[in-house]
């Protein structure tokens, strides 16, 4: 499995973004996404199940990120709007085969992952 994420960028507080993961291979039911800011512990974000029925999020993001997939094409994307300083990271997609994972060992493949720079 490879996972592609893209969509990151500079942008300014109170601004969206929408990132895209795109997967190539076989994939698991549920795809998430995590964040690294610097000198900070990785930190799940959110994540969806395979239907699309059921997502859930951090504390930190909820009511702000949404996200969604399209099997079709093989893609998963957390837009982000009201964007915050502290939501500056790298943002990371990963998949695993458990439904409603959100510990970063129950994700079996991970993105290289995109820079998310929010300025004040």
């Amino acid at each position: 499995v490879q996972l592609q994420a893209s969509g990151g960028g500079l942008v300014q507080a109170g601004g969206s973004l929408r990132l895209s993961c795109a997967a190539s291979g076989r994939t698991f039911s549920t795809a998430g996404w995590f964040r690294r800011a610097p000198e900070k512990e990785r930190e799940f974000v959110g994540a969806i199940s395979w239907s699309g029925d059921s997502t859930y999020y951090a504390d930190s993001v909820k009511g702000r990120f949404t996200i969604s997939r399209d099997n079709a094409k093989n893609t998963v994307y957390l837009q982000m709007n009201t964007l915050k300083p502290e939501d500056t990271a790298v943002y990371h997609c990963a998949t695993s085969p458990r439904a409603r994972a959100s510990r970063t060992y129950e994700y079996a493949y991970w993105g290289q992952g995109t820079q998310v720079t929010v300025s004040s």
